[in-house]
């Protein structure tokens, strides 16, 4: 069983390592999110637990389905 903690920290580490991809900056998807640059810094560390409507964003600006972030190892 995972715990919560691990999970939205792994979760995180996969939106930056999709990010990375994407060759865009925080601020870049920030941007296309219309979201504070330090809100995806603070999910990609973990401080904050990411919403759906945010996850949705996030997913739209990498030009992938939500479900595919949620789909990590």
């Amino acid at each position: 069983m995972i715990l919560e903690e691990e999970y939205i920290s792994s979760l995180g580490v996969h939106i930056r390592q999709l990010r990375e991809q994407k060759n865009l900056s925080q601020q870049n998807l920030a941007d296309i999110c219309n979201i504070p640059k330090i809100t995806i810094g603070r999910i990609e560390r973990a401080e904050v637990s990411v919403t759906i409507k945010t996850l949705i964003k996030i997913a739209n600006a990498l030009e992938i389905e939500p479900k595919d972030i949620l789909n990590f190892k």
